[in-house]
């Protein structure tokens, strides 16, 4: 019995050793298949990885090469534009320069012809002297045989003249007192003439558009598009704020600003260039930097006045008399700063003022105030002078500095000396060479409307304007013009040139006729 049960114990010993060898050997099976499957997929994953990093790799290569592509047709593109614009530029100056030269050759060939001219009409001259001296003998010789003939002395035939001609003289000088009525209603019409053009000028009409643009350069054509903005909102938001008009048309690189206000036009000139070298252009950024420019504005046109005030040594002004003579640093006039020119104004009726023993400070202080109006005369209806004299009454001044100021035009009698000294001054500031200004096409059409009048009228050969259009020289037809013709004829190219002409100070019309006598010796 003990044999059989030591028999099963070693059996079940061996049973289980032998199964625990059975599973040992089934459980590294299953290890190695797990570690073998582990390792295949591992090799998949790494497999797939390095297929999808290839595609990557190769997606990447792509798009850098399209990108590249792209980058290199852009700045092709820019390329030919920035090349087509410089074309542009340079046929534009090359076109300029071909204007010049024209206009250079065309002044030249003038001075030439002048020259000629002039050498001629001295040549002339000279032998209409020497054709007076014979004249006066042969008339010496011709008053002796008339007295031998008539038996009568010179004293007695101009007693004898004057007697048959004074019914004639009488007749003359009634003719000459209806010529002085009708010069007269010309004179009353020509002042009105004036005062219609005066309104048409403070209505900003086509012929002073020169004194109600600005211009402002731009980078680039492309910041026009930027300035206008989406649906126009830009635009629209800067003349809104500035209350002044933006032409965008096909002038390069170019936007005008148009207003008759000196000072709006003058903040919306600031505030675009400002807003071009910002780059930020919409409607929010309009506003405010408008607003601030206003504010710069505003403190430039103060210190302007107190400056003026300064240099003229005048004292006393009221605060905002200080600010209106600041708005007129933005003011012109036939192209002369009327800041500049009250001051010189204020400066010459001083020294006037001096030499007469008047009261200086009086007649600075009314100087430098004369045309203060036309700081607000595009806002109120009247003359400038007439506004600056109501603004003077406005801000407490002296009677006589009122006065002073409405009739420096001649618009009231002058009644003071202080008047009179105001009048005197603001003539020679405006009049003195180079005060005023013109454009050279201004000018040069002005001449030849000048020239195309005198030639209108039968009976003139040539014309000639000389000194810069201050002079116009016309030599007549001796055959078709009399002497007593000559003198007719001047007034009236003169009343054509003052109907039909605009310009600074005056033009003197100098009408030459020569007579000639020619026979021949058979």
């Amino acid at each position: 019995m003990a044999d059989i049960n030591g028999l099963l114990i070693l059996i079940l010993l061996l049973a289980t050793g032998v199964g625990l060898g059975a599973g040992y050997f089934l459980q590294r099976r299953l290890v190695e298949n797990k570690i073998k499957q582990a390792e295949e997929q591992a090799k998949k994953i790494l497999e797939g990885a390095e297929k999808e990093a290839e595609n990557k790799k190769r997606e990447a290569l792509l798009e850098a090469k399209d990108r590249l592509y792209h980058d290199r047709a852009q700045l092709e593109e820019e390329t030919r534009a920035r090349w087509q614009e410089l074309q542009n530029l340079e046929r534009r100056l090359i076109q300029r320069e071909e204007t010049l030269d024209r206009r250079t050759d065309y002044l030249e060939r003038r001075e030439r012809e002048v020259i000629a001219q002039s050498k001629e009409l001295n040549n002339k001259e000279k032998l209409l002297v020497e054709k007076e001296k014979e004249l006066a003998q042969l008339i010496a010789e011709e008053r002796k045989r008339l007295e031998r003939i008539s038996g009568l002395t010179v004293e007695e035939a101009k007693k004898f003249l004057l007697e048959n001609i004074e019914s004639e003289v009488r007749h003359e000088a009634a003719l000459k007192i209806k010529e002085i009525e009708e010069e007269t209603r010309e004179i009353a019409d020509k002042k009105a003439k004036e005062i219609l053009s005066l309104a048409i000028q403070r209505c900003a009409a086509d012929h002073t558009a020169e004194t109600t643009v600005s211009v402002v350069t731009l980078p680039s054509d492309e910041m026009k598009g930027r300035i206008i903005g989406r649906e126009g909102r830009n635009i629209r938001a800067l003349e809104t704020a500035t209350g002044v008009d933006l032409i965008i048309d096909d002038t390069p690189e170019a936007v005008i600003l148009s207003a008759f206000d000196p000072v709006r036009r003058e903040i919306a000139r600031l505030a675009l260039e400002k807003l071009i070298v910002d780059g930020r252009i919409h409607p929010a950024r309009i506003e405010e930097t408008v607003e601030k420019i206003r504010k710069e504005v505003e403190d430039n046109i103060r210190e302007a006045g107190e400056q003026a005030i300064f240099e003229a040594g005048v004292q006393g002004l009221h605060p905002e008399e200080v600010k209106l003579l600041g708005r007129l640093k933005y003011r012109t006039s036939y192209g002369q700063n009327v800041l500049q020119h009250s001051k010189e104004v204020a400066f010459l009726a001083g020294m006037m003022a001096s030499e007469l023993g008047e009261d200086v400070q009086l007649a600075k202080r009314i100087g430098l105030l004369h045309d203060i109006g036309k700081a607000v005369d595009h806002e109120v209806e009247g003359s400038h002078a007439q506004i600056g004299a109501d603004m003077g009454r406005k801000y407490n001044e002296s009677p006589r500095v009122v006065h002073a100021i409405a009739a420096h035009h001649n618009e009231e009698v002058p009644r003071t000396v202080e008047a009179v000294l105001i009048a005197a001054a603001d003539a020679i500031s405006a009049s003195r060479p180079g005060a005023r200004r013109e454009t050279l096409e201004t000018y040069i059409k002005r001449l030849e409307k000048l020239e195309k009048i005198a030639d209108s009228f039968p009976g003139v050969e040539k014309a000639y304007a000389i000194q810069a259009g201050r002079e116009i020289r016309i030599i007549v037809k001796p055959e078709e013009i009399s002497d007593g013709e000559v003198v007719m004829l001047a007034r009236d190219i003169a009343k054509r040139i003052e109907k039909e002409l605009e310009y600074p100070g005056q033009i003197k019309v100098n009408v030459i006729r020569e007579t000639r006598a020619v026979e021949y010796a058979k």
